[in-house]
């Protein structure tokens, strides 16, 4: 999910959509171009989409981060990009393709669930806090599925597609990437120390929960007895946490959740 700024808004390929706006969609093995998505992407993977990812595969942070992610820093971004790694074969398969199709459906990213739609959040410099949820009717050339009868509007695919919780997730995501339209890091740099804090805090679960309960962290914030149980076993309230400690201590956004002590 991207944020999307008044002035680019005529910029964006494919049709505008409403919330009352329906298209015709419907993927299916039956179609001849079924699978063919799932080739040679650039596929973002959000901090929720890893949790999710990890945890089917019963593979640590680190294990996943090392096998299935390429990590790039866009030119004019000051916060890395996360994608998911394609195969070193010769159409360039997702690692998660098998001939009977995605071997990890139940857990599939959020840009996999939401396609062939694309979402973004409207939003104007004139008045940031005024913003808007979008939608954008995307398919490739190839794709068959939309000359299929069945016609939803967003809302009613994302509850077909179970992509409501992580629209919500890749939203509260997207408002933490904004902040990063300005360079945080100073002389360090994103690969500075304050970097890897940053990416470890949303991105990588184990190592973060590792450093918040095994560091001199607790010593120095403080942080409610309640919320500490929930983080000790829960991703996603932990991913949460980590959001509102990168605002915190990157940018000074002040959270209930955090306290100096």
């Amino acid at each position: 999910m991207k944020s999307i700024e008044v002035k680019n808004l005529n910029e964006r390929s494919g049709s505008q959509l409403t919330e009352k706006d329906k298209f015709s969609f419907r993927c299916h093995p039956d179609l001849t171009c079924f699978n063919q998505c799932c080739r040679n992407l650039n596929l973002y993977l959000y901090p929720y989409d890893v949790i999710r990812l990890k945890n089917h595969l019963h593979l640590t942070s680190d294990q996943f981060l090392d096998r299935f992610v390429d990590i790039v820093l866009r030119p004019g971004n000051h916060f890395p990009s996360v994608l998911l790694k394609m195969s070193e074969n010769e159409e360039r398969t997702c690692p998660y393709l098998t001939a009977k199709g995605c071997s990890v459906y139940p857990d599939r990213p959020d840009s996999c669930r939401t396609f062939p739609l694309e979402q973004g959040i409207l939003s104007s410099d004139e008045n940031p806090k005024n913003q808007k949820l979008i939608h954008f009717f995307r398919p490739p050339d190839f794709c068959l599925g939309r000359y299929e009868h069945q016609q939803l509007t967003p809302q009613e695919w994302a509850k077909d597609q179970d992509a409501v919780e992580y629209n919500k997730m890749t939203a509260e995501w997207a408002q933490i990437k904004k902040l990063f339209q300005n360079d945080p890091w100073g002389k360090e740099g994103p690969d500075g120390k304050q970097g890897k804090m940053a990416f470890m805090s949303t991105y990588n679960m184990d190592e973060f929960r590792n450093f918040v309960f095994q560091s001199s962290f607790l010593k120095r914030y403080k942080v409610k007895s309640q919320l500490l149980k929930q983080i000790q076993k829960d991703d996603i309230r932990l991913m949460k946490f980590g959001f509102s400690w990168v605002k915190f201590y990157l940018f000074g956004i002040t959270s209930k959740l955090i306290q100096i002590r």
